[in-house]
């Protein structure tokens, strides 16, 4: 799902303008015909997602070029706001609490000056160049129905478009990603702006927590530190969390998911046991983390927007990227503690 950035990005600097960018060449512009400097300057800070000098405070509400900022550096960070969109929400003020509390700052869920400080000390563009190969943009794709019985009626559950694809690849929404390359072509060879997520491999050992209250699963490390955080779906009143300690039995990548409606309050009557390919689409995505309590399981989702705003059949769902990045670190015996 995640192939290494520095094999196909470049920096962005001599690329077309991003929206957020031409924003501030617009503003830039008006700044110099009215001979006022400093106004060009301000506006340069406040839209431009690579510019490290952004001072702006980022909380509820907030959107533009420095919730972008703050979303990719969160990500890279393994605070993970889920879905980067370049607007605040819930998901990303628990990135920024988790991320303020692992560097003992106060844990305020705004990205204050303290913050940035703490979040700019990786100093690599946010938005890079990206070359879209064939893979990225031949598929196959096609259109995923909803009735578990014609999903169990294909080969695989892969992306319904390139769009998609990149969206995983780049942890980003489709919404956010047409945003900055507006009318540029989805074609190999053509050059687009994208968040660079390419980050540190994560420490193994230590212990997973999930957390109802916050709805976030954490890695902690082998040292009581915790050194990754992640937005997460988990439960419902139909389907509680398993509160309680367990292991981690296994990890399956590309699973096969086994469908049984009777495991289901809400499934078709009508409907049987099935098997469902695997696939990004998969109805627990591209991993499954399997528990020592039985049918229950941390995994990824077919519809990252949704994760930390809907419910669950009581499994912990998470983006597939977040999945896969908790599933290379842990491993059969890990802890894993399910708590309120």
């Amino acid at each position: 799902m995640r192939t290494p950035l520095h094999t196909a990005v470049a920096l962005a600097c001599a690329l077309a303008l991003t929206p957020f960018a031409a924003m501030a060449q617009d503003d830039a512009g008006d700044a110099r015909t009215s001979g006022n400097s400093d106004q060009a300057a301000t506006a340069k800070t406040a839209t431009d997602p690579n510019d490290a000098t952004l001072a702006t405070e980022v909380g509820d509400g907030d959107s533009g070029a420095a919730t972008l900022r703050a979303q990719v550096l969160l990500d890279r960070a393994h605070f993970s706001p889920g879905e980067i969109d370049g607007a605040f929400g819930g998901n990303t003020r628990q990135a920024i609490e988790g991320f303020q509390r692992s560097r003992g700052l106060d844990p305020t869920g705004v990205v204050d000056s303290a913050t940035w400080d703490a979040l700019n000390m990786d100093t690599a563009d946010v938005v890079v160049a990206y070359t879209l190969t064939d893979a990225d943009v031949s598929g196959p794709f096609s259109e995923i129905p909803s009735d578990m019985e014609a999903k169990a009626r294909l080969e695989r559950l892969g992306y319904t478009s390139a769009l998609e694809a990149l969206g995983e690849k780049f942890h980003a929404s489709p919404a956010l990603l047409r945003k900055l390359n507006p009318g540029a072509q989805l074609e190999a060879g053509a050059s687009w702006r994208v968040p660079n997520v390419a980050a540190a491999a994560l420490p193994e050992g230590g212990e997973v927590v999930v957390d109802k209250s916050d709805a976030v699963v954490r890695l902690v490390g082998a040292d009581g530190k915790v050194v990754a955080q992640w937005p997460a779906t988990m439960g419902s009143e139909h389907d509680p969390l398993p509160i309680g300690e367990w292991k981690i039995e296994g990890v399956a990548n590309d699973p096969v998911f086994h469908y049984n409606p009777d495991l289901f309050w809400d499934a078709d009557p009508s409907h049987s046991k099935a098997e469902i390919a695997p696939g990004p689409n998969n109805p627990v995505g591209v991993v499954w983390i399997d528990l020592s309590k039985e049918h229950y399981g941390i995994h990824g989702t077919p519809e990252p927007s949704t994760i930390g705003k809907t419910q669950s059949h009581g499994c912990i769902r998470m983006t597939n990227w977040s999945a896969r990045a908790l599933a290379r670190a842990v491993g059969p015996g890990t802890r894993a503690v399910l708590q309120e």
